[in-house]
């Protein structure tokens, strides 16, 4: 059947190109309802954190500025799924829904109970895969089961990919437009946007580092294609180099695709070095595709271990450790180089993300929950899949995940990863009068030094929280009990 109306419910895919639901409408239906349903309680596993929230504001203001200029209102309610979509439905006469498939668990279940109470009411239903490469439930091991570990995993999934062109923006100068267009909330009514916390905007920093919305999204997919691709491989543990994609809120909020992203690098490739450039940024797309290959398969990690060992491991309370963790003070600066740009722009480097982890989880023991429930309200990026198998894997408890006994050396990754602490001065005003030299342990520096920086005055960056040796081994005898 064609023509008729057609509602495409919008979720994580906030983009105009290479959204399946959108071409298919726009290719079949005489007439397009855009739909966007705020639902945080049915359909989110943990309620969207401040990052998001705010991210989702701003790149809500996109997609209805794109939709605007293309002829298409994008309407936007708050409220039940079900009643929601049955309300707009009736009122358009609409024949149809489409939407894009997800991944997590609580979109799953709501998006299953949608579906019969759309179905039941004589309304069909189309669902599009687009937010991932490939079909959790494609990829098996030769004994029929998921994975666990990555390398086995990603080699069976390239083997397999099929990643077809991305499709393109459609052309709306066909369409019907409709007679009555349902009423819409007003988007400020969702409450997404922050208030100042003791009169600072928070969220300043967010504004300043980016640009939420799918053209964003575009200049920042060939500005890393063009200017950094070539070097990713040297450059992407590196935090004191602008080496990353920093693509990963643009793929979290479906603003970009990871069929844009593949196909992108893949037509850069020519041979040599860009070839190994290409398949080693192409393997953190694997990672991403391996985290959600997880969730579907053992949905009880976001709150469990998927080691069953370590439900009893000896997590210690230290609510005045995690507070100076959280807030940048902990005395290990590339610890909290880390922490202040994630507060501030909502983002960290991911060499960053595991050492601050490894430093949460190891050093002062405390549970990986508090971990990805603070990276969960500080991050842009705060994907569910990614966040639950990085602080697995942080803790040791998870698929693939680091072994126990390494633990992070704070000094040592700084001085490897921020050889001359330019990442650190970044972000630690205090330190930045102090010499390469000192910069990764200024406690250690001559008393002239921590004068002229101010480390011993009140208020001054702070000395370190736990002696890194003792913690390591009292870490190495907690995980040694579990044996």
């Amino acid at each position: 059947m064609s023509g008729g109306t057609i509602v495409v419910r919008f979720a994580s895919d906030l983009r105009l190109s290479d959204n399946p639901a959108l071409y298919h409408a726009v290719e079949e239906g005489a007439s397009v309802v855009a739909l966007f349903v705020w639902a945080p309680e049915e359909e989110a596993d943990w309620p969207p954190g401040g990052a998001h929230r705010w991210w989702l504001h701003s790149t809500l203001q996109a997609l209805s500025k794109d939709l605007d200029e293309a002829g298409l209102q994008l309407i936007l309610r708050a409220g039940s799924s079900p009643s929601v979509l049955a309300e707009v439905v009736e009122a358009t006469g609409a024949r149809a829904v489409f939407w894009n498939t997800r991944h997590t668990p609580a979109a799953k279940g709501a998006d299953a109970t949608l579906r019969r109470s759309l179905e039941e009411a004589g309304t069909e239903v189309r669902s599009y895969p687009g937010y991932l490469l490939h079909d959790p439930d494609a990829i098996e091991t030769s004994a029929g089961g998921p994975y666990r570990v990555f390398s086995p995993f990603w080699r069976k999934a390239k083997d397999q990919l099929h990643v077809g062109e991305p499709l393109p923006r459609p052309s709306f100068s066909g369409l019907t437009p409709l007679n009555d267009v349902p009423g819409s909330d007003e988007l400020k009514s969702f409450g997404l946007t922050p208030e100042a916390r003791d009169g600072v905007d928070w969220a300043s920093g967010l504004r300043e580092a980016w640009t939420p919305g799918e053209k964003g999204a575009q200049r920042a997919l060939r500005d890393f294609v063009d200017n950094r691709l070539i070097d990713y491989v040297e450059s992407r543990d590196r935090p004191d180099l602008n080496g990353t994609s920093r693509l990963s809120p643009y793929l979290h909020h479906g603003e970009l695709s990871p069929r844009q992203v593949w196909h992108a690098v893949q037509d850069w490739v020519q041979n040599g070095p860009m070839r190994k450039a290409a398949d080693g940024f192409l393997e953190e797309i694997g990672w991403r595709e391996f985290s959600y290959h997880v969730l579907h398969h053992y949905p009880h990690t976001l709150t469990e271990p998927l080691n069953d060992k370590f439900e009893s491991f000896p997590w210690r309370e230290d609510e005045e450790g995690l507070r100076r963790w959280q807030q940048g003070k902990t005395g290990f600066p590339i610890v909290d180089a880390g922490m202040r740009q994630l507060w501030d722009t909502g983002w960290m480097h991911n060499r960053v993300r595991m050492i601050v982890a490894s430093f949460l989880t190891k050093d002062l023991l405390v549970h990986w929950h508090e971990g990805a429930r603070w990276f969960w309200d500080t991050l842009a990026d705060g994907d569910l899949a990614n966040n639950t198998m990085g602080w697995q894997w942080s803790a040791g408890c998870g698929a693939d995940a680091q072994p126990y006994f390494r633990v992070f050396n704070p000094e040592s990754q700084a001085t490897r990863h921020d050889p001359r602490g330019d990442y650190i001065r970044a972000w630690i005003p205090e330190l930045r009068s102090v010499p390469d030299e000192y910069i990764h342990r200024p406690w250690d520096a001559p008393e002239a030094i921590r004068d002229e920086a101010g480390l011993d005055a009140s208020g001054g960056y702070p000395s370190p929280i736990v002696d890194h040796s003792r913690a390591r081994k009292r870490a190495l005898e907690a995980y040694e009990g579990l044996s």
